[in-house]
């Protein structure tokens, strides 16, 4: 019997400008031969209340919040909010029942009355985040209210649900905690991925991406910027390493954050604003080394970053900081992952690593490392165990 997957996601197909785990996922499922349809069940603005079909052939279904401003997201959390507004989602679906296999798989822990309101063949909660805690690690009162409201959402998704997926350790061993013992071998993790095959094809794209760009040792950070990077640190290291150069891509998700502005005063510091998704791996060739500088927190405990295996990918080594999840990985002239945001320690992991960049051995050392752990492969196992009802707790 061919299937129904629905994902419930942060937002519309596009509205990050970014492609997350989560899309990924979504276009691994479509291509599955046994697969009829792929719903992205996602909050958006109150123009958007009917479904449509996207140029990739997944059906976006968008759910409006209570309102227009941030303030309102909270909804998302409380079925009085939504619940009327699924109604057309499970009219569709019980037109289908005798037909299709439903598989619900929960990718942020919104609309948790949905894993009641059918009688789903499987609902799987992929956990990549620790949603309930502020990403710029600020307690507040509204985020506590936020906590609450999230945390309480999260617990009945977890209770419904037949396996539980998660992208770090971290995340693990917090599920661990929380579900009850019969479930306890229901939970794996799966680290995040590369699309491997698109970072080893060289297009002449690439000369016209940046054609300006200052000589020296490129330093890259691709992907959204947010508050949980530690602008002040690379600030610091930009201060002392004139001759460096430090190149920002992504969109700027910090909600006009001062510590990212003045670094951006820095005379070596570039930001190219959002890039289209297909030309990452363009962006990615003009980095000789990946950075990811993270603050420390708990939020950022909880993190597997999905650029690490890209850079390494690109045959680029990479700097990372307070970022637990990844210290598996640690390999000299590969990954450096630091416990410490002093500027100093963070040059210091650098220039080793800039003394390796023409050390083919270690190129494909990192290409190799990256190779093992292709999205397909990673979606594959995740499908295969959570439709055959097996049980274990593993790291993939």
């Amino acid at each position: 019997m061919k299937k129904i997957h629905v994902i419930v996601a942060t937002g519309e197909w596009t509205g990050d400008l970014l492609r997350y785990r989560r899309h990924r996922l979504a276009e691994f499922l479509l291509k599955q031969q046994e697969t009829e349809e792929v719903i992205w069940l996602c909050p958006a603005s109150k123009n958007k209340i009917f479904p449509e079909k996207l140029q990739s052939g997944i059906t976006q279904w968008p759910i409006s919040d209570a309102g227009e401003s941030k303030l309102f997201r909270f909804s998302r959390f409380i079925s009085f909010f939504y619940k009327k507004k699924l109604d057309s989602l499970i009219a569709y679906l019980e037109e289908k029942k005798n037909e299709y296999q439903f598989i619900l798989w929960y990718t942020y822990p919104a609309y948790a009355a949905l894993s009641e309101r059918l009688p789903w063949d499987n609902i799987i909660y992929d956990c990549s985040d620790l949603w309930s805690h502020p990403i710029n690690g600020t307690p507040s009162f509204l985020a506590s209210v936020r906590e609450k409201l999230i945390y309480q959402s999260e617990e009945k998704i977890i209770k419904q649900a037949e396996h539980i997926t998660c992208t770090s350790l971290f995340l693990f061993n917090k599920m661990q905690e929380r579900i009850s013992e019969s479930k306890k071998e229901k939970v794996y993790t799966y680290e995040n991925g590369v699309e491997f095959d698109s970072f080893q094809i060289q297009d002449n794209k690439e000369e016209d991406i940046l054609p300006d760009l200052a000589t020296g040792t490129v330093f890259g950070y691709i992907g959204g910027i947010k508050p949980k990077l530690d602008f002040d640190l690379i600030k610091k290291v930009a201060q002392q390493k004139k001759d460096w150069l430090f190149l920002f891509v992504g969109p700027d998700g910090t909600n006009g954050s001062e510590d990212f502005q003045q670094l951006l005063t820095e005379k070596n510091v570039r930001w190219t604003g959002s890039v289209p998704p297909d030309l990452v791996p363009l962006y990615m060739n003009k980095v000789d080394i990946g950075i990811m500088p993270y603050k420390a927190s708990l939020y950022n405990k909880a993190i597997f970053p999905l650029k690490l295996f890209e850079f390494l990918a690109a045959g680029k080594p990479v700097v990372g900081v307070h970022l637990p999840s990844t210290n598996l990985y640690k390999e000299t002239g590969v990954y450096n992952p630091l416990d410490d945001n002093d500027s100093h320690v963070f040059i210091q992991a650098c220039e080793e690593l800039e003394k390796q960049l023409d050390n083919k051995a270690l190129i494909n050392r990192r290409i190799q490392l990256a190779k093992m752990k292709d999205w397909d492969t990673i979606f594959a196992e995740m499908l295969r165990v959570a439709l055959s009802k097996e049980v274990g707790s593993q790291v993939i």
